[in-house]
């Protein structure tokens, strides 16, 4: 079974949100103890799991995702990379239709190697500042939004630019604050710099104390920027050390996340599920 190492959310080797991607030639999943393990082994954000599904239906690939220590609902960056190795493989082309627990995903290539994703907008909610936050966060918080069921994020709104990079966060402490992780975000100190927003991601609930590029949590950076800044086509910068660029597109209840991919690791997987 070929394993591969992707880069997602960028054009360039060792930048962007690395993902594992396994495609499965099976007509199911293997045992989710199975699946743990190796998202465990490969420790990375995410390590992606897809099969092949008959024709005909509404979908055409089923996704799943693992981080080292848990199953999650949507993830962007690691569904990119699952596109990415379906086009490079020749295993997929043109639109591709994923069925996860999120619902119904699409991965549609661009010609100039970009892939754009359709995944449901975030339902925002604003929410009290929970008591603890900002001592967690290390940071005055503006205000909170809670980002729905299928994230399970807090998305806090902090001063600047220049607050997000110098975050240190207690990990620890903010285990305790959301159902998943926190996404902190300020506007673009300069907008003339190539983007509209920055963010950083911290999810030590799941075993990932900062996330370097979130796709999932632009389905909710898009809504909450665009209303903001009165126009519904983005660019965010997630601002990690490794650091990556997610264009969005809102569209209503539908959110587009456009990237580009690198496969940087193939390999193969010696262990049998």
């Amino acid at each position: 079974m070929r394993i591969r190492i992707v880069d997602a959310f960028t054009d360039r080797p060792f930048a962007g949100n690395p993902a594992g991607v396994l495609l499965l030639d099976t007509d199911g999943f293997p045992a989710d103890t199975w699946l743990q393990q190796v998202a465990t082994e490969v420790h990375l954000s995410e390590t992606a799991f897809a099969h092949p599904l008959p024709p005909g239906g509404d979908a055409d690939w089923a996704l799943r995702w693992f981080t080292p220590a848990t199953e999650v609902d949507m993830c962007g960056h690691a569904t990119l990379a699952t596109a990415h190795v379906l086009r490079t493989t020749g295993a997929g082309t043109g639109t591709v239709r994923f069925t996860a627990r999120c619902g119904i995903l699409t991965a549609t290539a661009g010609d100039n190697g970009t892939i754009t994703l359709d995944f449901p907008t975030s339902p925002l909610t604003a929410v009290e500042i929970p008591p603890s936050l900002a001592g967690a966060l290390g940071a005055e918080v503006l205000s909170v939004h809670d980002t729905g069921p299928h994230i399970g994020d807090l998305l806090v709104e902090v001063a600047d630019e220049k607050t997000v990079r110098g975050l240190r966060p207690d990990h620890r402490a903010l285990v305790d604050v959301s159902d998943r992780g926190v996404i902190a975000t300020a506007a673009a100190a300069d907008p003339a710099s190539g983007y509209d927003f920055v963010s950083r991601c911290f999810f030590p609930r799941v075993g990932i104390d900062e996330d370097p590029v979130t796709g999932s949590a632009h389905t909710a950076l898009a809504p909450f920027w665009s209303a903001r800044l009165g126009r519904t086509d983005l660019t965010g910068l997630q601002a990690s050390a490794r650091s990556g660029l997610v264009r969005t597109s809102l569209r209503g209840e539908r959110t587009a996340l456009t990237g580009s991919a690198v496969t940087v690791i193939e390999g193969e997987l010696l262990t049998a599920p």
